[in-house]
């Protein structure tokens, strides 16, 4: 009994102890990395890779929709009521890559 107490009684001053020197670190991380994900070279390639992602997606759907495949998933999607669209389907990622203006060029 005086063992789990003691064991107890060390797990909360650890938990004390490492919460405090936790957050500061924690801090000091996320204003880092905060500042990096905001400067503009980073949003630049952010923006690139969003653009090549987008353009991939664009040629891999028109290779689909060409296909025999696309053709059967045109008929079967034609005669579904599905209401989502390919532009709400990229809608999230271009809206992301407009979060944060660059001002730089590479």
């Amino acid at each position: 009994m005086r063992g789990k107490l003691m064991f107890i009684t060390g797990l909360a001053a650890g938990f004390v102890l490492g919460s405090r020197a936790g957050r500061e670190k924690y801090e000091e991380i996320a204003a880092n990395a905060k500042k990096v994900w905001e400067h503009p070279t980073v949003q630049e390639a952010a923006g690139v890779a969003q653009a090549q992602a987008n353009k991939l997606y664009s040629e891999s759907k028109d290779k689909i929709q060409s296909s025999k495949l696309g053709e059967k998933l045109s008929t079967t999607s034609s005669t579904s009521s599905s209401s989502s669209s390919d532009s709400d389907l990229t809608q999230p990622l271009a809206s992301s890559s407009n979060s944060k203006p660059s001002s730089s060029t590479l």
